[in-house]
C-alpha cells in the first residue's frame, strides 16, 4: 500500500484510490483533509499535498497513526485554532484562519486554513478543508511592514527636511526637521501656514515655477538652491533634492524630496569668494577683480563710443618705509592711501590694489568730449590731483609721512581695446613716470616701444641662456613646523650674470611666460630637478621631495605628461618624490581639461599642491574636486599676521578648510618668529621662507640637509 497517494477511510477500513480525484487533488498547492471535531484533529482524509506541507507522509496523519494534526499544530496557537474553528462551526460559517505548525524537518511554517463543517457517518462533528503554506507571504508581510516602521522612522527623524508637494504648490506631506528649518513648532502649522509654496515660500515668487519646469522636464532637481523665508520673515539658503511621482497609468501625481538649509555655507562661500577677489589688507578689488571690470567697461566704451582710463599708481620708494619702520607701518600707509584714493573715485569708477604698493583706477569718460585734447586734459588735471592726494602727509606709527607715486595711463580705445594689454600699456607708462624721477605721470605713447625693444633684447639673451646652460636651480628648504625637520624643498631658478649677481625671477619669468620661453625653460627645470632627485637618492638622501612650479602656459600644453613621465622614466627614484606646484590662475581654464590633466599628473605618482593661494580666484567645488594634496598660502597673508586681527582670522580660516578637505598646508614666504609661533597655533603643518632659510645652491642645501636633518 506504500505506493499510494489519496488515502481515504471507510468503515470497512479498505483505502481505495479515484484515479480522477488523485489527478485533480494532486495539482493543488496545499494540502485537502476531512477530520473530525475531537482533540486530536483526527484525520479520516489526507491528500498528497501533506507531505509538502508539514513533511509527514499523508498515511503518517492518517488516523493518528504517527503523528496527530494537533500535534503538528504550533502549541502558541493551539487554542486560538480551535476556538476560531468551534465558534465558526457553531455559527454555521466557513473556517478561515492562520497560524504555525510544526515541519518534520522541525521548522516552523505559517499555513491558511480555509474549511466547512460536515456530516459525517458515525461522527458527531467533523470538517472538511484545504491548508496552505503562506510562509513566504507572511515573511514578505512582516518584511513590508518592518520596512515601512523603518521609512517612518527615518521620515521622522531625518535631519534633513523631508517633503511632498502638489505641482500647484501644496504640502501633502512634511517631516519634522523641515518645519524646525522653515520656522515652524509642528508639521501641522507648517502645512496650515504654506498655503501657495510660490508666493509664501520663496524669496523670489519665480523661483517655484523654475523649480516645476525642471521637475516635469528632468524628473527631479539636485542642489536647486534658493533663498525662502521662515516663519519670522528672515531670509535662509536652502538646497532642494527632487524627483516626481507617477501613478501606474503614468500620471503625475506629487513632487517629494529632501531640503537642507545652506544659509552658513553660503556666507562662508560668499566670504570667501569675497576674500579671492579683493585685498586682504585694504578690502580694495584685486587684480581677479579688476581685470573682470576693465573688460566690462571696455564693452561698455565700445557700444557708447565713450573712452576709459587706466590709471596705474606706484608708491615710490614704499621699500624705504618697510625697511625703517617696519612691515606694520607699511600697512598702515597702504590702508590710508587706499582709503584717499576710494573717497577721490566717482560712482562706477573703480579703484584696485594689484600689488604690495600698486594700485590702479578705471575712469570711464562718456562721450561728452568729443575732443581729444579736451579728454587728454582732463585726465591730466584728474591725475595731478591723484599726486597730491597721495603725497599729502599721513600720520604712521606716531609720525608724519609723505610719499609720492609715479602714475601711468592708458586710455581706451585710443591705446588700445584688449584690456589686459591695456594695463600693460599703462605698467610701461609708469615705469617711464619713475625713470623720469618719480613723483609725476606719463601717458602711454609710441615712444615706450623702446620698452619693448629692450624686452626683446632680454628675450634673445634668455634663448642664450637655455642653449648655453645659462640657469641654475636653487633650493629652498621646507621645515615642518611639527618636528623642525626639512621635509622637502622648492626648486627655484636663478639667472646668473657674469658679475656673479643672480637675476630674479621676477625679472625674466613673466616675459619669458609672454614669448613662450617658458615651455622649454620649464621643461629643463624639470628634468635637472629630477636629476638632483636622483642624485641625492643615490647618497641616501631619497626621503626629501622637490616641488616645480608650473606655469600656466606650461599647464596647457598639450605635451606636459609626456615631458613629465620621461623625466620620470630616466630615473629610478619614487614619483612621490617629485611635487607639482599649480597656481590659482590654472583654475580658469576648461574644468573638464583641467581636472583631467591634474588626474593623469596624479596617475603617475606625483604630488600637485595649489600654489599662492588665496592670491587669485578659486572655485570651491572645483578644489574639493582636485586630485591635490598641498595648498599653499600666498604670502601676501603672512605680512599681516603680525598686525591684523581679520588677516590672521582669514590664515586660520584657510587653513580649517584645507584640513577638511585632507590637504597639507604650507605657508609661505615666513620671516618672523611671531609669524612662526601663530602658525604653530593654528595648526598649520609646513613653512617655508627667510624664518628658517633662504633658496641655496644645490650643494648648500645638501649641507644644511646633513646637518640639520636628524638621523
Amino acid at each position: 500500500m506504500a505506493d499510494l497517494n489519496l488515502y481515504t477511510v471507510h468503515s470497512s477500513n479498505e483505502l481505495q484510490r479515484e484515479p480522477l480525484l488523485e489527478m485533480l487533488l494532486s495539482e493543488l498547492d496545499g494540502m485537502v483533509y476531512c477530520c473530525r471535531q475531537d482533540s486530536h484533529w483526527t484525520m479520516d482524509f489526507v491528500s498528497e499535498g501533506c507531505l509538502k506541507l508539514t513533511g509527514y507522509p499523508a498515511k503518517d496523519l492518517l488516523l493518528n497513526s504517527r503523528i496527530s494534526y494537533e500535534e503538528i499544530t504550533h502549541i502558541d496557537d493551539r487554542k486560538r485554532v480551535r476556538e476560531t474553528i468551534d465558534d465558526a462551526l457553531k455559527k454555521g460559517i466557513s473556517i478561515n484562519v492562520e497560524y504555525r505548525i510544526y515541519h518534520a524537518d522541525g521548522s516552523v511554517r505559517w499555513v491558511w486554513e480555509r474549511g466547512q463543517g460536515v456530516s459525517m457517518d458515525g461522527y458527531p462533528g467533523a470538517l472538511h478543508g484545504f491548508i496552505q503554506d503562506i510562509t513566504q507571504r507572511h515573511a514578505n508581510e512582516e518584511a513590508m511592514v518592518e520596512a515601512e516602521h523603518r521609512y517612518r522612522s527615518i521620515f521622522e527623524n531625518a535631519i534633513e527636511g523631508i517633503f511632498q508637494t502638489t505641482t500647484d504648490g501644496y504640502y501633502l506631506n512634511v517631516n519634522p526637521a523641515l518645519a524646525t528649518i522653515y520656522g515652524y513648532e509642528t508639521t501641522d502649522e507648517l502645512q496650515q501656514a504654506l498655503k501657495n509654496i510660490s508666493q509664501q515660500l520663496y524669496v523670489d515668487p519665480g523661483r517655484r515655477a523654475t523649480f516645476v519646469q525642471l521637475m516635469q522636464s528632468n524628473g527631479g532637481v539636485k542642489n536647486f538652491e534658493s533663498q525662502v523665508f521662515r516663519k519670522d520673515g528672515s531670509v535662509i539658503w536652502i538646497s532642494e533634492n527632487a524627483r516626481t511621482v507617477y501613478g501606474p497609468n503614468g500620471r503625475l501625481l506629487y513632487f517629494e524630496g529632501s531640503v537642507e538649509d545652506i544659509t552658513e555655507r553660503k556666507y562662508y562661500e560668499q566670504r570667501i569668494s569675497h576674500q579671492a577677489t579683493h585685498d586682504s589688507l585694504t578690502d580694495l578689488p584685486n587684480r581677479l577683480l579688476l581685470l573682470d571690470r576693465l573688460q566690462q567697461l571696455t564693452k561698455s566704451g565700445r557700444r557708447s563710443d565713450g573712452e576709459l582710463a587706466v590709471v596705474l599708481l606706484d608708491l615710490d620708494l614704499f621699500k624705504n618705509v618697510n625697511d625703517s619702520l617696519g612691515h606694520a607701518a607699511g600697512d598702515c600707509l597702504i590702508e590710508a592711501i587706499a582709503d584717499r584714493l576710494r573717497k577721490s573715485i566717482r560712482d562706477g569708477d573703480t579703484v584696485a590694489r594689484i600689488g604690495g604698493d600698486e594700485f590702479v583706477l578705471l575712469l570711464a569718460y562718456p562721450p561728452d568730449n568729443p575732443s581729444q585734447t579736451a579728454s587728454t586734459d582732463a585726465l591730466s588735471h584728474l591725475v595731478k590731483r591723484i599726486l597730491d592726494i597721495v603725497q599729502a602727509p599721513c600720520c604712521v606709527a606716531n609720525r608724519n609721512i609723505e610719499v609720492t607715486c609715479s602714475i601711468g595711463v592708458s586710455v581706451y580705445p585710443h591705446d588700445s581695446t584688449d584690456a589686459n594689454e591695456l594695463l600693460k600699456q599703462a605698467d610701461m607708462a609708469m615705469y617711464q613716470a619713475k625713470e623720469a624721477g618719480r613723483n609725476n605721470y606719463k601717458f602711454f605713447t609710441e615712444e615706450l616701444n623702446r620698452i619693448i625693444t629692450a624686452n626683446l633684447e632680454m628675450e634673445q639673451q634668455l634663448r642664450t641662456a637655455l642653449s648655453t646652460g645659462g640657469f641654475v636651480l636653487y633650493y629652498q628648504p621646507k621645515m615642518s613646523i611639527s618636528s623642525g625637520k626639512i621635509i622637502g624643498a622648492e626648486a627655484l631658478i636663478r639667472w646668473p650674470m657674469g658679475d656673479g649677481q643672480l637675476i630674479s625671477p621676477a625679472r625674466f619669468i613673466p616675459l619669458a611666460e609672454k614669448t613662450g620661453i617658458i615651455e622649454p625653460l620649464g621643461k629643463w627645470v624639470i628634468e635637472q630637478a629630477c636629476a638632483q632627485l636622483q642624485q641625492w637618492a643615490d647618497r641616501g638622501f631619497d626621503q626629501v621631495p622637490v616641488s616645480v612650479n608650473l606655469s600656466p602656459r606650461q599647464f596647457n600644453q598639450p605635451d606636459l605628461i609626456e615631458t613629465i613621465d620621461t623625466a620620470l622614466q630616466a630615473h629610478t627614484f619614487s614619483p612621490s618624490l617629485l611635487e607639482l606646484e599649480i597656481t590659482e590662475s590654472c583654475l580658469a581654464q576648461d574644468e573638464t581639461t583641467f581636472l583631467s590633466t591634474l588626474n593623469q599628473l596624479k596617475a603617475l605618482g606625483l604630488q600637485i599642491a595649489i600654489d599662492d593661494f588665496g592670491s587669485g580666484y578659486s572655485n570651491l567645488r572645483h578644489l574639493r574636486d582636485m586630485p591635490v594634496d598641498q595648498l599653499k598660502i600666498d604670502q601676501v597673508f603672512a605680512r599681516s599676521i603680525e598686525t591684523d586681527k581679520r588677516g590672521r582670522d582669514i590664515y586660520r580660516a584657510i587653513v580649517s578648510m584645507a584640513h577638511i578637505l585632507n590637504l597639507e598646508v604650507v605657508a609661505e614666504g615666513i620671516e618672523t618668529h611671531a609669524e612662526f609661533e601663530f602658525l604653530q597655533t593654528i595648526g598649520c603643518d609646513v613653512i617655508q621662507g627667510y624664518y628658517f632659510s633662504q633658496p641655496l645652491p644645490a650643494s648648500d642645501f645638501l649641507d644644511l640637509l646633513k646637518t640639520a636633518q636628524p638621523k
